[in-house]
Order: C-alpha cells, then structure tokens, then sequence
C-alpha cells in the first residue's frame, strides 16, 4: 500500500490487471450509447439492464439507488432528498435530475448510460431534456419493456425481495433456500408485490 492509501499495482495480480486492461480496449471500441428503459417492474428491465451495461459499457442510472446513495453520502442533494421523504413528500424532479447530473459525470458513465426508472412523465421528460442539452448530449433510444399483464402479475406476486442488499428472489423462478428468509443474512424477505401496488406505478 502507497502512502496515499491507493494500491500498489504490483499487489494487483496480474490475471486481474489484463482482464481490467482487456476491458477497457473492448470499451473504447464501442460506440457512446445513452439509453432510457421503461416499463413496469417485472417487465425485465433488471434483468437486461447489466447485459446492456456490459457489452456496451455504460453506467446504470437506477434513480432509487441513486437517491438512496445520495443520502447515505450526505451530500447537499441528498440531504435535501432526505428531508422530503422524512415528511413523507415526494423528492422534487429537479433534485432527481440534478442527482442523475452528477452521476452522469462519473467516469463510468464515459461511454453513456442507461437511465432506469426516470422520466415517469412528460415534466420530468422535459426537464431531463433540458439538462441533457446544457451537457450538449441527448438520449440515443428509449426502450419500452411491453409484457402481458397476465405474465407481469406472475412475476410480481412471486417477487420477494431483501430489503437491506436489494438482493430478490422469485418463488417459482429464483426461489431462497429456505423460504421467505435472505440467503446470506437470513432475515425476512418483503414481497415486491406490496412494496410497489401497480396503481402507483405509471
């Protein structure tokens, strides 16, 4: 370890190195990409966003985690996301755009990003926009996760999710070992269906 606290590249091994180094060559050849994916939770918007993050390399903008972050950080933003949700109000569009601004500027999001779970309405799609051209860039493609209301209640009702990691199971699909109980921590799972009841959802 260097004196700064950084790591020393030498402890690295070097399987570790080529791999990161392989990584980066494949990304510099892929084109910038700036993504937008809607659709209800259990359309599959979780489970395509890494693919799509990996191959083309960009960072994945969740706006929940995102939110839950800046709070965590204490940031400005979010300790002012966070005096919202205390009173029980919704965080402000302009916050969540300006949090999606600063995270748009991290080196991860070079290449571009998926944006996951935001603009839900024409406001936040206007203000996004203006945000955008401000950087000089605009969104590439919006992808609609349209599915089958009657397949989207199956994967809903049989979602079950640790609230702590964010870790989710599927009672049919991706079952825990032991039910209704988080693999690793083994504390109680929440059911995604009454975390998120479709009349709130867009």
């Amino acid at each position: 370890m260097g004196s700064s606290g950084g790591v020393d590249l030498e402890d690295i091994p070097s399987v570790d190195l080529m791999t990161e180094l392989l990584g980066r060559m494949k990304c510099a050849t892929k084109p910038d990409k700036r993504l937008i994916l809607i659709g209800p939770p259990g359309s599959g918007k979780g489970t395509q966003s890494p693919i799509i993050k990996d191959e083309y390399c960009l960072c994945h903008l969740a706006t929940g985690d995102m939110l839950r972050a800046a709070v965590a950080a204490k940031n400005p933003l979010g300790l002012k996301a966070k005096e919202a949700m205390d009173k029980g109000e919704l965080v402000s569009d302009d916050l969540v755009v300006g949090i999606i601004d600063e995270a748009m500027k991290k080196p991860s999001c070079q290449k571009g990003f998926i944006l996951d779970g935001f603009p839900r309405t024409v406001v936040q799609a206007q203000k996004l926009d203006e945000m955008l051209a401000k950087q000089g860039t605009k969104i590439d493609k919006v992808l609609n996760f349209a599915i089958d209301d009657a397949i989207l209640e199956e994967r809903i009702t049989g979602r079950w999710i640790h609230p702590t990691s964010g870790r989710t199971y599927h009672s049919k699909f991706a079952p825990p070992k032991v039910r209704g109980t988080d693999d690793v921590t083994f504390e109680c799972l929440e059911s995604e269906s009454h975390r998120h009841p479709r009349s709130q959802r867009p």
